[in-house]
């Protein structure tokens, strides 16, 4: 009879205690997995392909020829710009130097031409100076005067470079000498100059005229010395 006896199952869905018990075991046995990080992590262990070796030195070689020959052109342009540099420089000194050659020529000129037009006027107070004898007081007033003109140009001459010759008594010098008389003489060496007729002038080196000169010559051969001659000849 005891197997008729039913016992009712027991549904633990219906006992609300053994569900809340059930419900805290899966909570502390459950895990929580974050996909991204696991898919991060195993991207992380896949070492990428790598290259062969022949073929990244290759391609090493080809990028250091090509910067070479960058770092080559740009020296040659640098030497090419610097050599340019260097010539111009001196072709600016050149010029420099020819022009102001040229100016100072130039300046020389003028003032030397414009000289030239003044000696007939020294010359004219020398003679002056050398001829008119001054006899009474009031002439040697004027005689003073103008001497002083005389003096002062004379003065404004030398200020500006102009030196004056000194011919007589020198070796004639074609050079600074213009010859215009030649005369027998053996009281002078041949070539002498024994008189000057105009004085003759220079601006630094550049002759502004040239002295006009008498020029000592070897003495002639009189009939008493050419007798003489023929009798020791005989």
């Amino acid at each position: 009879m005891v197997d008729d006896i039913h016992h009712p199952e027991h549904d633990p869905a219906s006992d609300p205690e053994a569900t809340e018990a059930i419900e805290e075991l899966l909570e502390e046995d459950a895990v929580d997995i974050d996909f991204d990080e696991m898919v991060e992590a195993a991207a992380a262990t896949v070492e990428p392909a790598e290259q062969p070796a022949a073929e990244g030195a290759s391609v090493d070689a080809a990028i250091v020829s090509d910067l070479e020959r960058q770092v080559a052109g740009l020296k040659a342009q640098l030497e090419d710009r610097a050599n340019q540099s260097m010539r111009i420089a001196a072709d600016f000194e050149n010029y420099r130097k020819r022009t102001s050659k040229e100016k100072d020529e130039l300046v020389t000129q003028i003032k030397g031409d414009t000289i030239i037009e003044l000696l007939p006027v020294v010359d004219n107070f020398e003679r002056a100076r050398s001829q008119i004898k001054p006899q009474t007081e009031a002439e040697m007033t004027i005689h003073k005067s103008y001497q002083s003109v005389y003096k002062q140009l004379v003065e404004t001459l030398k200020r500006l470079g102009v030196s004056a010759m000194r011919a007589e008594g020198q070796e004639f010098d074609p050079l600074l000498h213009e010859a215009v008389m030649r005369e027998p003489t053996a009281d002078h060496p041949e070539g002498t100059v024994i008189e000057e007729f105009v004085r003759g002038y220079q601006l630094g080196d550049r002759v502004l005229r040239h002295a006009m000169v008498k020029v000592a010559a070897p003495p002639e051969d009189g009939p008493s010395n050419a007798d003489s001659a023929d009798d020791n000849a005989s």
